[in-house]
Parts: structure tokens; C-alpha cells; sequence
């Protein structure tokens, strides 16, 4: 039986409906591991470390997709929500088309400073040049990411999560058998990885557009769109705790990399990008539960339906708790597979990654309650309360704790422990804002 949005939501219908956005975003973060493990295994460690160095700088080129994509799903759930479907999707198209418009400028500019950018941020040499052959290829793509993001949030607003998901496995298989094809049998390295996952961005983006311009089942169809400066200053606002989450994570990746470079060369950098392709599964679960709830949340908000916004909270909270215990036990039991897996060639790296492990997996006990707690107020269309709790969890608490850890602690340890203090800490804010605020949203 179909779910759709103004449904009474128990823990099994919670579960089915957010499940394929919760597949979607992990096959998302598995296909971008793969890229790792064949520019680890074929190319080699500094160009592993070249292509983590140079990812966080590219992630925040491509954050006005997610920004957009939470942002303006949350108003557009919150207008069908009320009644007015025309309006809606007036609002959808123009949440596309103006993406579309700044993804362009922004490639050109990502493409042009690229190399002056990574090279004031420590890369140098060899790394330098692998930094920038990699980085100016993703950037080609960079339209294709931000409209591929941002559609996998309209899929699940429109009542198709199943379909989203679809699309994702085609896009992330793409990705796989291409990368297996351009790095281990045609050797073309880098460049290899970089063009197989632009492919994979171009069939991610163009699927749901395709499905979206033509006649669908859906509540959703691109078409005209009016312009609504309003609208658009609205679904940034709702979006900026997207997009600063995006942008503070990549701001505190190149301050990581910069202090392990400092304090364990190269391959703390290699070791930290392990730690990441993991950690990009285990939190993609939360985002993705937290992406597939946002368009109920926001729906029911705008239906004045208090008892179902209380019911979906207190069920989230439980489901966040469980599923936390589970990835922390599952992470240290995967610490050293996963380090044989990326780096075994390389025995020092290999233990150095076993140990990064060891600490760093108790992030996971904290980090989904507020990456919930800040999609959640998206979903509300409190942008502001969102970008707070986004801005302490992922730029304030990190950066204060990955500069002051290595000093108290033995200095690699100390960037290991940092993330998961600065989690802590988010937790008891969203904790904070979710009672002040229970009684204006009626939760």
C-alpha cells in the first residue's frame, strides 16, 4: 500500500517509508568509498591523500544543492501540507531552475581558483599536482551533483522514495563498474575516478529530471515557474543549516588535514580519509532517515497537526538511540577489516588507521541526534534554529576541540577524540532547543 504524507505514521510505516531514503544515502556514500579504495589500491597513498585533501573544498562548491534541496523541499512539503498544489510545484521548479544557474557560475569559478585554493591550504609537490587533475574534472560535474542532491529531497517530497532510491543504485553502479573499468583496467588513474564519478553525477541528475518533466504519478511535475524572490530568500534560509553543515564539514576536513599533516605527515591524512568513507556510511544512515522524515514533519506542520509532529519525534528518538549503540559496536568491530581493506598494503599506515578507529567510532553514539534535530527544524521552516544547531555541531565544537585535543592528548589521539566531544556537545544543544521550542511548534 502506497504511504503518502498526511498518513498516521507508526513505527512501521516510519520505517518503510524513510527506509529507501536511508538505502539511497548510504549507496551514495558507498560509491564514493569505492573511489577511495581504487585510487588507495591502484594509484596509490598520496594520491589517496590527495583526493581527501582536495574533497572538502569541492563539497562546499556543490553545498547550495543541499541547501536548496532541504530547504525548499521543507517549503514546498509545507504548501502542499496546505492545501495549494499549484503553488507547490510552481515552487519546485523554481528550486530547480535557479540551482541549475548558479551551478554553472560556480564550476567556473571552482575551476579557475582551484589550484591557488588547495595550494594556500598545504598541498605541495606531487600532492599539489594530484589535488588539482583531480579536483578540475569533479568540478566539470559540479551542476550535475548539486541538481542530483537536490532531487533526491524532491523524490521523497513527491512520494516517490522508492523511485529515489532506483536512481541512486544507477547512478552509484555506474560510478563502481566505471571506476573498476578507468583506474584498475585502463589505468588512467586519477583522472579515471575523477571522470567515472562525474558520469555517475550526470545519470543521478538526469533520471529524476527526466521523470519530473514528463507526465508522472507523483505530486510533483517540473513546468513554469514564477519568480518569487521571497520563496527563494525562504528555502535558503529553511536550507542553511544544509548548507552550513556542508560548508563547516569541509572547513574542519582541511583544518584536520592540515593538523595531521603537522602531526603525522601524509599518512594521517591517508588514515583520516579512511575514517571518513566510513564515517560518510554510518552518518549518511541518520541523514537519510533524517531526509526521508523532513517531508512528513513539514506536511503535518502545515496540516496543524500537533499529535503526529509529537508521534514522529518520540519515535525518531527512539529509532536514532538504538540504531547509535548498533554502529558504534559495528564500527570497532570493522576497524580492522576496513583499515586491511584501504591500506594493508602499508603496515604503519594500517595500524595508525586501527587506532584512529578505536576513538573515533564513539562519535556515533551522539552524531544522529542532531543532524535530526537540525533537519527537524528545517522541516519546521526554522531555518535559523536548524543553521545554530548545524553551525555548533559541525564548525564551532570541532574546531575549538581538534585545536585544543592534540595539545592535551598524545597530538594524533587528540584529533581522533576531538569529533567525538564536539558531537557530545551538539547533542546537549539540540537538546536545549528542542524544549525551548516544544511549546511554539506543539510537539
Amino acid at each position: 500500500m502506497k504511504i503518502q504524507l498526511r498518513d498516521h505514521f507508526t513505527y512501521k510505516k516510519l520505517l518503510r517509508f524513510t527506509l529507501p531514503s536511508i538505502g539511497m544515502m548510504i549507496f551514495t556514500s558507498i560509491y564514493g568509498v569505492v573511489d577511495g579504495f581504487f585510487v588507495s589500491n591502484f594509484v596509490g597513498e598520496t594520491a589517496f591523500a590527495a583526493v581527501n585533501f582536495t574533497m572538502p573544498s569541492l563539497m562546499i562548491l556543490g553545498a547550495i544543492g543541499f541547501m536548496f534541496g532541504a530547504g525548499g523541499s521543507a517549503l514546498v512539503s509545507k504548501t502542499l501540507g496546505e492545501g495549494n498544489k499549484e503553488k507547490a510545484n510552481s515552487l519546485f521548479s523554481l528550486f530547480v531552475y535557479v540551482p541549475m544557474a548558479l551551478g554553472v557560475i560556480v564550476a567556473i569559478l571552482g575551476f579557475v581558483f582551484l589550484k591557488p585554493l588547495v595550494s594556500l591550504l598545504g598541498a605541495e609537490g606531487q600532492m599539489l599536482e594530484y589535488c588539482v587533475r583531480y579536483g578540475r574534472i569533479i568540478v566539470l560535474g559540479l551542476v550535475f551533483y548539486m541538481l542530483q542532491m537536490e532531487f533526491q529531497s524532491f523524490m521523497i517530497t513527491a512520494e516517490k522514495p522508492q523511485l529515489s532510491f532506483i536512481f541512486t543504485v544507477i547512478a552509484g553502479c555506474t560510478n563502481i563498474v566505471l571506476d573498476a573499468l578507468f583506474v584498475a583496467v585502463f589505468k588512467w588513474g586519477l583522472e579515471g575516478a575523477a571522470i567515472a564519478t562525474v558520469l555517475s553525477q550526470i545519470v543521478g541528475c538526469v533520471c529524476p529530471l527526466i521523470y519530473f518533466i514528463r507526465s508522472n504519478s507523483s505530486l510533483l511535475r517540473l513546468g513554469k515557474a514564477k519568480t518569487d524572490f521571497g520563496a527563494l530568500i525562504k528555502a535558503c534560509t529553511n536550507g542553511s543549516s544544509e548548507l552550513m553543515s556542508n560548508i563547516s564539514m569541509s572547513l574542519v576536513g582541511m583544518l584536520y588535514n592540515t593538523q595531521l599533516l603537522k602531526y603525522a605527515g601524509e599518512y594521517g591524512v591517508a588514515a583520516y580519509g579512511v575514517l571518513m568513507y566510513v564515517n560518510f556510511i554510518f552518518i549518511s544512515a541518520f541523514i537519510g532517515y533524517s531526509i526521508g522524515c523532513a517531508p512528513v514533519i513539514g506536511y503535518h506542520y502545515g496540516a496543524k497537526n500537533s499529535d503526529e509532529l509529537k508521534g514522529i519525534l518520540r519515535k525518531s528518538v527512539t529509532i536514532i538511540a538504538i540504531s547509535s549503540v548498533c554502529m558504534v559496536v559495528l564500527a570497532e568491530l570493522l576497524a580492522s577489516p576496513m583499515s586491511q581493506l584501504f591500506v594493508g598494503y602499508n603496515e604503519e599506515l594500517c595500524q595508525l588507521t586501527k587506532r584512529a578507529f578505536l576513538f573515533y567510532s564513539f562519535a556515533f553514539l551522539f552524531s544522529g541526534f542532531a543532524i535530526f534535530g537540525s533537519s527537524f527544524f528545517t522541516a519546521l521552516n526554522n531555518g535559523p534554529v536548524s543553521a545554530i544547531i548545524s553551525f555548533m555541531r559541525t564548525l564551532v565544537f570541532q574546531v575549538a576541540a581538534v585545536i585544543i585535543l592534540p595539545i592535551i592528548f598524545n597530538g594524533v589521539d587528540g584529533i581522533w577524540l576531538s569529533i567525538v566531544v564536539a558531537e557530545a556537545l551538539a547533542v546537549i544543544v539540540t537538546v536545549i532547543f528542542i524544549f525551548a521550542k516544544r511549546k511554539k511548534y506543539g510537539y
